[in-house]
């Protein structure tokens, strides 16, 4: 290697080791100030830390670097030794750790590093180091974006009342263990790789439900030459027919063998790609601390930062995405959360303020909540800044609060660099949203005030539920689905203007989710679809024309060219490789709150006679969906949990047909299909079985049992299931 080529390459692996530095610097800095009086066994660390990048620094040539570590070596070492510390000198400190980090950059970029902050530190650094009290740091004064505080992290934008236009995150380079020689050693690999990985092994996962249905289609084009054959049997074509038929019955074995080994390694792949882009909360809080004590620091105050749940691994790319979210949630809560020291003595609480950031897992979402102990919020300021703005101030608490989501609304008395509770938090609520998510803000006046991010695990790959809407398909994340519903009119109410679909508990907003997104509108039917979303604590129901199915997708970004789409959060890539919006329930739901009433049923008619099918499901969520494409179709349904209980409603009110799971608890579909068959009242009934499973001998047993028609899931087509009642009705 050439002489520039080494150079380069040590510069290179010195600003690698530098960030982590830095890091470890910022934690420990804080700790000891935090701590005095365990310095003899937090200064020994940081000494070891300035000695590592000292050497690192001589190697890549950087000699203001050194010399800079060298300094803070003699400031912080007689601390050992109990030299008193001061504000001041803590102040000295962290300017030179952000100094080093901004040196980082510089270098990175081929600036050269006189007249950089670090430059202008050194005469400071050699006077403290002497034993001369340090001064207030003459350092350039910081961003109102407080860019010191937060070097690690994206800058927090100030709020003009829109959110800002959307940046491409830093992608930062990840430790991923290697063996070599049995031992582990840390790889780091690009993010953006380890992206374009996650994409591949998601567009193969949608590869793989596609050619499942492929794989059905073939077992029934199989089906259909059988019965061909028994038709011409006796003539010159049955050999023919014959001969197709073996072969098409060895491709589709050699098909199932080929997808069942596809399967297992496209998900085995899919596993490992997810497991090497997780990180730990608390690396994603990285900063965060910091942010904290510079704002606190700043307006006089003392805060304590915490961090719950720090081990939780998440995905990469929702950490990244949540940390400026975060950082305004933090520099809120100890700027306009937290009171002043003796306003909090007054109180009965102690000096030092405590912010809380937390992580838990709920299923497929991840909820993060910043919490702090101050004084809550001020409803009443909040509602006479709403009216002051024209705008509604609701009597309900929980309403009042959302307030603070609303652009530019605060109760700070002024705008400052660090914007104040309620400016910014619609950047927040903007952001968030983004993500699939959700966020909801509570709190006790005197204790504390709780925001909590509701948002998905993964951002790569998603189970949607699909609708028809005007004649376009849509996919609604699977998780914000509440339940599908059948409207009549006895279900839905007008109160003052505004249309709400009547529960046993509460009156939730009913709107047509075509006049949301201005579509046009289908004609009114006599038991129109809905789809009932939540958002937080918040719910509406949209009438749709169809409900499709459920399915997992491949999500992908709209782009930069399209910024923010009302209503719209991504585009879904489907099984059949056709694109479907993927749309924001949280924006959905606020937006049906405000529409104007609406005629979702069509004008009285003569009643018509519905045929009546028994459903029965053991999972709810494929029970709802099997139900609104059977009502849909004009059937009345009633719906089961299990086999025993459609027995006991088919024994009771008779039915045309039944539609059934196989696996269920008490009586499988098996078990009911005999049972029916064996009833010399219901024997004639057609029984149409539903199921995962897709073995022959599973095909076999269901029609051994007298089922009518066999329907597998991973093919699961809304048509074919109608098609099938028609011709067996």
């Amino acid at each position: 290697m050439d002489r520039d080529r080494l150079a380069q390459a040590l510069l290179d692996s010195f600003l690698e080791e530098l960030e982590g530095h830095v890091v470890s610097l910022n934690r420990d800095l804080l700790a000891l100030e935090q701590a005095p009086a365990r310095a003899r066994e937090l200064i020994p660390g940081l000494l070891r830390t300035l000695h590592s990048v000292k050497g690192a620094s001589r190697a890549a040539s950087a000699s203001l670097v050194e010399t800079a570590c060298h300094r803070l070596e003699e400031v912080l070492e007689p601390l050992i030794h109990g030299r008193t510390t001061s504000p001041d000198l803590f102040e000295l400190c962290f300017a030179t750790v952000d100094a080093l980090d901004d040196a980082g950059r510089r270098l990175a970029s081929r600036q050269d590093l006189a007249g950089s902050p670090l430059d202008s530190l050194l005469p400071q650094l050699e006077q403290a180091a002497q034993g001369v009290p340090a001064a207030t740091p003459a350092l350039p004064e910081p961003p109102p974006e407080i860019a010191r505080a937060t070097s690690k992290l994206p800058q927090a934008p100030q709020v003009s009342g829109k959110a800002p236009e959307p940046q491409p995150p830093p992608e930062p380079e990840l430790p991923v263990p290697a063996v070599i020689s049995g031992e582990a050693l840390p790889v780091r690999v690009s993010g953006q790789k380890l992206d374009a990985l996650l994409g591949r092994s998601g567009e193969l996962r949608v590869a793989m439900l596609r050619l499942e249905g492929h794989a059905e289609s073939l077992e029934s084009l199989r089906d259909d030459v059988g019965s061909l054959r028994e038709a011409v049997r006796g003539t010159s074509s049955e050999t023919t027919l014959r001969r197709v038929e073996l072969e098409l019955a060895r491709v589709a074995r050699v098909l199932a063998q080929d997808r069942r080994a596809l399967f297992q390694s496209s998900t085995g792949l899919d596993d490992e790609v997810r497991r090497s882009r997780m990180l730990p909360f608390e690396e994603g809080c990285t900063g965060l601390e910091r942010a904290a004590r510079d704002v606190a620091h700043g307006m006089g105050r003392r805060v304590r930062m915490e961090i719950h749940g720090g081990g939780l691994d998440l995905d990469r790319s929702l950490l990244q995405s949540l940390r400026e979210p975060l950082l305004h949630l933090v520099r809120n809560a100890v700027a306009h959360g937290l009171e002043a020291p003796e306003e909090r003595v007054r109180h009965g609480k102690p000096e030092e303020g405590r912010v809380v950031l937390s992580a838990r897992l709920r299923g497929s979402r991840v909820e993060v909540a910043v919490e702090d102990d101050g004084r809550g919020l001020d409803l009443e300021a909040l509602r006479e800044r709403a009216r002051a703005r024209g705008l509604e101030a609701p009597e309900d608490d929980v309403e009042a609060a959302r307030l603070v989501f609303l652009p530019g609304l605060s109760t700070a008395a002024k705008v400052t660099a660090v914007s104040g509770r309620g400016v910014g938090l619609d950047v927040v609520r903007a952001q968030v949203e983004s993500l699939r998510g959700s966020v909801e803000v509570a709190f006790k006046a005197g204790q504390g005030t709780r925001f909590t991010l509701d948002v998905p695990l993964t951002l790569s790959t998603l189970r949607v539920l699909l609708v028809d809407v005007g004649g376009q398909i849509l996919a609604l994340a699977s998780e914000g689905v509440d339940r599908l519903v059948r409207l009549s009119p006895s279900d839905v109410r007008e109160v003052e203007g505004r249309m709400s679909w009547v529960t046993p508990d509460a009156l939730v907003p009913l709107a047509s989710l075509a006049d949301v997104l201005g579509l046009p509108q289908g004609p009114p039917r006599t038991r129109p679809s809905a789809v009932v979303l939540s958002a937080g604590t918040a719910q509406a129901a949209l009438v749709v024309d169809e409900v499709i199915a459920e399915q997992e997708v491949l999500v992908r970004s709209l782009g930069s060219r399209v910024k923010r789409a009302r209503h719209v959060a991504a585009a879904a890539v489907l099984p059949d490789g056709r694109m479907a919006l993927l749309l924001n329930p949280a924006s959905l739901v606020r937006a049906a709150g405000g529409r104007p009433s609406a005629h979702f049923f069509p004008t009285p008619k003569e009643q018509v006679v519905r045929r009546r099918v028994v459903l029965a499901d053991d999972s709810p969520t494929t029970r709802m969906l099997e139900q609104s494409i059977l009502e849909g179709a004009g059937y009345d349904v009633t719906a089961c949990a299990d086999g025993a209980e459609a027995w006991e409603r088919l024994q009771a009110g008779g039915a045309d047909a039944l539609v059934l799971d196989v696996e269920m608890p008490r009586m499988d579909g098996f078990s009911v299909t005999e049972a029916v068959r064996n009833s010399p009242r219901f024997n004639r009934v057609p029984v149409v079985l539903v199921t995962s499973r897709e073995k022959p001998e599973d095909k076999a047993r269901g029609l051994q049992a007298g089922a009518s028609a066999y329907i597998v899931k991973s093919a699961f087509d809304p048509t074919s299931l109608l098609e099938t009642l028609r011709r067996l009705l």
